[in-house]
């Protein structure tokens, strides 16, 4: 299941799309998971500052 940004903790900061290596983020406020493309791998959780992104 696809990871998800919750938008009431989303600031629009961009650190998540920079770190997707497969380029499933987004940019807006708050930014988007193409869940299409995402592959559970984690990598946005991690490095979002607002512990703004959650496993869907």
């Amino acid at each position: 299941m696809a990871y998800q940004i919750q938008a009431d903790k989303c600031v629009g900061c961009g650190i998540c799309a920079g770190e997707c290596p497969i380029e499933a983020i987004s940019e807006g406020t708050p930014y988007s998971i193409d869940p299409e493309k995402c592959v559970d791998c984690g990598t946005c959780a991690a490095a979002c500052p607002n512990e703004a992104i959650i496993a869907g």
